[in-house]
């Protein structure tokens, strides 16, 4: 297995497989194992109805919200409950507006028009994107370096709230893709800010090792892809 370096050159460094194992291992209280837990709902069982999700073991309203490029309080309105009430497993709830209420800002996503991906820091992936083990990837830099949002969209979560992620921002694109930035240092925007593709919204935390670090993901109609079939290679 090999990691890929991105930096303002364009191009890409192949690494040695024995310091991508090593990074995964040094991530300490960084790493994408918690991306499978509270920020990963699982696929809505079927019966469910397209816009709606069943609650599993472990997710909150801000989970959800979150995985869904939602608000958790529009999802709140939409079930007709409290932004702070527990979920319960099995719960179906609404995750997509009806259609006679849009959501706030939803308006801004009308349309296909193709999105273009830009990395979000620059820096080495030490930990890769693997399916059913890792839902992003986790790019390490400088500590304080820029944090940047990869695509045009709006900001639909910033808090502390999911505590597996610590500092967490998630840019909504457009109706379908959404981009999240886990674990990161100081935030620099706020829920419902439009921001515009190389826009600073964060900068990296310093992870055990002292190197500044960001987890990066983004999700097709809620599920997980990899990012790097999203971003651009060398010569791209």
């Amino acid at each position: 297995m090999q990691t890929t370096s991105f930096f303002a050159s364009g191009h890409r460094t192949l690494l040695p497989a024995a310091l991508l194992l090593a990074g995964a291992a040094a991530i300490g209280g960084c790493t994408t194992t918690s991306w499978n837990g509270a920020f990963a709902p699982r696929p809505a069982a079927a019966g469910v109805a397209a816009g709606y999700y069943r609650v599993n073991a472990g997710d909150t309203l801000a989970s959800i919200a979150a995985a869904y490029g939602q608000r958790p309080q529009d999802l709140a309105n939409w079930n007709r409950m409290p932004v702070n009430a527990p979920v319960v497993p099995g719960q179906v709830l609404r995750v997509a507006p009806p259609v006679a209420a849009p959501a706030a800002g939803g308006a801004a996503f009308a349309g296909t028009a193709p999105i273009h991906f830009a990395w979000p820091a620059r820096g080495a992936v030490i930990v890769p994107f693997e399916a059913g083990k890792s839902k992003g990837i986790v790019i390490a830099g400088a500590p304080g370096e820029a944090v940047t949002a990869a695509a045009d969209g709006r900001v639909v979560y910033v808090g502390t709230a999911i505590k597996e992620y610590g500092a967490l921002i998630v840019i909504k694109h457009n109706d379908n893709l959404v981009s999240a930035y886990g674990h990161a240092g100081k935030l620099l925007v706020n829920e419902g800010d439009a921001v515009r593709a190389g826009q600073q919204i964060a900068e990296m935390a310093t992870d055990a090792n002292g190197r500044g670090t960001i987890e990066f993901e983004i999700r097709r109609d809620g599920t997980p892809v990899d990012p790097l079939n999203y971003l651009p290679r060398a010569g791209g």
